[in-house]
């Protein structure tokens, strides 16, 4: 019998790298967002694996795949918590922009 690629591995390595990237822009929200569908989809295909593991072929890139997804997740968890704090510490929302606002003028970066 010929083995087969389980079907979500790719999508969830490419989540998982974009889930990093995300973790820098959206304040953690989307690492987490994008790490946790690709944990679904990683859980999903090692339920497949196990029915039939002489089926597959590639239960290590999954593997890989679920590593790089946690290290997302948790990268989005930590982004995520820094910036609460650093709201927290400031005084609220408004003195967080206003810090965000002088940092864009020191960088020379116009702001509408």
């Amino acid at each position: 019998m010929e083995q087969q690629k389980l079907p979500n591995v790719t999508i969830a390595i490419v989540l998982g790298i974009f889930s990093y990237i995300c973790c820098c822009f959206s304040m953690g929200l989307g690492g987490i967002i994008l790490s946790g569908i690709a944990l679904f989809l990683v859980s999903k295909d090692t339920k497949l694996y196990k029915e039939n593991p002489e089926l597959y072929s590639n239960f290590q890139t999954l593997k890989t795949a679920k590593i790089i997804a946690i290290i997302g997740l948790v990268l989005g968890a930590i982004s995520l918590f820094w910036v609460i704090y650093s709201i927290a510490s400031m005084g609220g929302w408004d003195a967080y922009l206003e810090q965000q606002k002088e940092l864009y003028e020191q960088l020379g970066i116009e702001i509408q």
